[in-house]
Parts: C-alpha cells; structure tokens; sequence
C-alpha cells in the first residue's frame, strides 16, 4: 500500500506518496501552482490550447491539482482522472476536498486499460502525470500507448507528458522519438539546466498531430517566474540520434530512478 502524507506549508498542502512530493494544492486559490513543472504544464495549456472549455483527461491523479486549475481558469471543463490508487483518491478528497461545481470525474483505473476505453478525438488534451515510486511506469511511455493516445486526441489534440531523466537526457528522447513517431510534432519545456541535460529533473513533453506554435510556447516561457525554456523535440533527438521509441513490454521505458527524495524541494 502507497504511504500518503500531507504537509502544510505556507497556506500550500504537499502530498507525499511513499516520501517522494508528489504534489502541491492552495485550497484557497486554485490558480497559484507550486511545483514547477505543474506550472510548466500549465503555461502549455495557456499557450497552446483553444480558448474556453477544454476536454482534459489526465493520467495520474495525485492531488489533483491540475484538474483544479483547469475547472478554476477554465469553468465547466469536462476532465476525466485515471487513479487506480482508490485509497489516494479518498485521502485527497477527505484532506484537500475538491470546489463547487466542479466537472472531475476520477476513474480507478491505470493509464494503459483507461486511455484504450476512450473514443477517438474525446479529448483535447490529454496530460501524463502518473508516477509509482517516482518513476513513470513503463507502459505509458511505449509507442503502443502513445498511438493511442494520438488516437484520443485526433488530429489536434495535444499531450502534454510530465516525464523526469537525468543528465543527457537519453530517456526523455527516446520517449521523444516515440511521440514523434505517434503524433509528428514534439518539443520540451523545463528549466534551462534540466533542458542542458545538466542534472535530473521534470521535462514537459509537449505533442500534437498538428505542428505547434513554438513562437508563442517561447513567449510565455520567457514570461514564467523560473527560467524556462522550450526545446524542439529534433534538437534533443539530434543530441542522441540513437534514440528508438520504447516497445510494449519493454522494462527501459521506466524513467530513471530519482535522487534521495530528501533533496527534493518545493520551487
């Protein structure tokens, strides 16, 4: 069984999932995001998304942050959350209880068998933000389930991945070059030092079957509170033209194994 913890700190509630900080949620304002790469995500929601509602599935729940966000800068957002962890779900809906009226319907199953039960082009944007002992489980990084996400998101849609590596990033283009391959345009968000390949940390996998407006995916990085910056996906892929995308079944496609979760901070 996952070990949950909530640890309040400066009006923010952390989620903890088995000591590594899964998540971070300001019950009071929704809009105000903690950890970089959830801002990250959402930078990418705002830059590249139509206006107004949006479909959103996530895979991976946590403290369902982002969900809060969309129902918050989006109202009447449709979003699906695939959690198969049922008693996660609970705590985070007893500790940290979800706003009025919102439209998040959260489904107790894994990314893998959820993401296969949806209809073609039922989404606009699909987000990736699942972890089990803070790694991205393997099959949801396989060219397998990225077509099929491409096949949730139609031709327009857009996946956004929450995906961590290390320094060189040979994971993260190796996940690339299937997203490539799956959806035909790709490109990466992240801290500067992160997007050099310098240290271990959080990437934002930006993909869609429709080429990407990277001028205003730039812009609105130059504008973000931390340095951030926007990499497209054939730079990286260009570092490590070895890069092949994951097959089904393969144990690689699990990402790195992360630093001591003490080292870990709150940004």
């Amino acid at each position: 069984m996952v070990d949950v913890r909530f640890e309040e700190d400066g009006g923010a509630v952390t989620v903890l999932l088995d000591g590594f900080p899964q998540s971070a949620v300001d019950l009071a304002d929704p809009g105000v995001l903690h950890f970089e790469y959830v801002q990250h995500l959402a930078l990418a929601v705002d830059a590249l998304a139509p206006a107004g509602r949006l479909r959103v599935t996530h895979v991976g729940g946590g403290a369902l942050t982002l969900p809060r966000w969309v129902h918050h800068t989006r109202p009447g957002s449709p979003q699906v959350v695939m959690e198969p962890d049922v008693a996660l779900t609970d705590a985070v809906r007893r500790e940290l209880p979800l706003p009025r009226g919102h439209r998040i319907r959260v489904r107790p199953v894994r990314g893998e068998e959820g993401v296969g039960a949806l209809a073609d082009a039922s989404a606009d944007v699909v987000v990736l933000d699942a972890f089990a002992a803070g790694r991205v489980p393997a099959g949801l990084t396989t060219l397998e389930w990225l077509l099929d996400v491409r096949r949730v998101l139609g031709d327009r849609g857009l996946l956004l991945a929450n995906v961590t590596d290390e320094r060189g990033m040979r994971y993260v283009a190796r996940v690339l070059a299937g997203a490539r391959e799956a959806f035909g345009h790709t490109a990466l968000v992240g801290l500067h030092e992160v997007l050099k390949g310098r240290r271990f940390g959080n990437l934002v996998l930006v993909a869609s079957g429709s080429p990407l407006d990277l001028y205003t995916l730039r812009r609105a990085a130059a504008s973000a509170a931390l340095p951030t910056g926007v990499l497209p996906g054939a730079d990286v892929l260009r570092k490590v033209p070895a890069a092949r995308p994951f097959p089904a079944g393969s144990d690689e496609a699990e990402s790195p194994e992360p630093p001591d979760p003490g080292t870990w901070r709150r940004r």
